[in-house]
């Protein structure tokens, strides 16, 4: 479990740049159309102060933060859904993923040929959606007429189920067929289910990531404006990083100096920290910590998981065995010092298997299977 990124967009945006910056891993990268037919892999540790200062109390042998791994598919196009430049190969990435980051140009340099001649970047953002839309339309048709052979040979009362999903089907076509994405289409937690299998790409959350140069980074612009205005539409967000900056951060070795970096450089934090930050938001991620003398470890589990199921991201056979967690909170142990301190002061629980796990917990769970 974990966030999981795949990294999107029109050929020349500076989508594979980005992606090298934020994994400082070389990628294939090229001026001209699908430069990049397989996926580039790279995984990053998250960021997170409180899992350094555990670590700092505690003294571990070892010291494992939570990572995410970005997907760099290649260039989408327009009738990529149709297999155009191998697009269906690179739609099938897509799918595997949990959340897209949709980079879009937001600079203007002569020398880098833009797939359209122009730089607009809801021209481009319309470009990808459709292909995305058209790859689920075509999904959707095929489930409709699975179904509905289905139908054909079952009774009326026990095709109930089935005609429910047909119709869910055929709304999702019709909005589909304008362009719409499924995740916009305001579907319950019980259509969303039914859906699930369908690994649909319109269903995934987007973040836009504004692709820009160093100085619009700090001032802005109107090409950035009409992106986050864009996403604000949707419910999402839209981050400007710069690609260049991004890799000479990449290049520093110590937290002090990307700190001292970031501080000439005008910004509270990377675009890389931004984009994790989105990602974990959007999908409702949080963050739960193991501490003792072997490891600190950060481990992410879903918003709204009780004990048991927040104990099987380490392991499922301790959510099968779950018997109790301890439990404290790391804003308990900064306020009082150290582990025993916190034992002293009565802030560790004992918690059995209806507890709610929140942000920042540091836990030890009991099992036996």
């Amino acid at each position: 479990m974990g966030l999981n990124c795949g990294i999107v967009g029109l050929p020349n945006v500076g989508k594979t740049t980005i992606f090298s910056a934020l994994t400082s891993t070389p990628a294939e990268t090229a001026n001209y159309m699908f430069s990049t037919i397989k996926p580039n892999i790279g995984i990053v540790n998250v960021p997170d102060e409180r899992l350094d200062k555990i670590a700092s109390i505690f003294k571990p042998k070892k010291v494992t933060p939570a990572v995410v791994e970005f997907v760099d598919i290649a260039g989408l196009t327009k009738g990529s859904s149709r297999g155009e430049g191998l697009g269906n190969k690179f739609l099938s990435h897509i799918r595997q993923v949990g959340v897209i980051a949709h980079v879009v140009r937001c600079f203007v340099n002569d020398d880098i040929i833009h797939v359209s001649g122009k730089i607009d970047p809801l021209s481009d953002i319309e470009v990808i959606n459709i292909e995305l839309a058209l790859a689920d339309l075509e999904s959707v048709e095929k489930r409709k007429e699975k179904l509905e052979k289905q139908l054909k040979a079952t009774s009326k009362d026990s095709g109930k189920d089935v005609r429910a999903v047909l119709e869910l089907l055929e709304k999702l076509r019709e909005e589909l067929e304008k362009g719409i994405p499924a995740r916009l289409l305001g579907f319950t937690e019980e259509q969303t289910a039914l859906l699930k299998d369908l690994h649909l790409l319109t269903m995934k959350k987007q973040i836009y990531v504004c692709n820009v140069d160093e100085e619009t980074l700090r001032t802005g612009s109107k090409y950035i404006d009409v992106v986050k205005e864009h996403a604000e539409k949707e419910g999402a967000v839209a981050i400007p990083i710069c690609g260049k900056l991004e890799a000479e951060i990449a290049l520093l070795e110590t937290d002090q100096e990307r700190k001292e970096f970031l501080k000439e450089a005008g910004l509270e934090e990377s675009g890389l920290v931004k984009l994790i930050h989105s990602g974990y938001n959007l999908l409702g991620l949080r963050t739960y910590f193991t501490a003792g003398d072997p490891e600190a470890r950060a481990w992410t589990y879903d918003d709204g998981d009780k004990a048991p199921q927040a104990a099987a991201v380490i392991h499922t056979d301790f959510e099968k065995g779950f018997i109790r967690a301890e439990v404290y909170h790391y804003d308990d142990l900064m306020k009082y010092g150290t582990e025993q301190k916190v034992k002293e002061a009565g802030k560790l629980r004992v918690e059995g298997k209806e507890y709610l796990v929140k942000d920042g917990d540091i836990m030890h769970f009991r099992f036996n299977v």
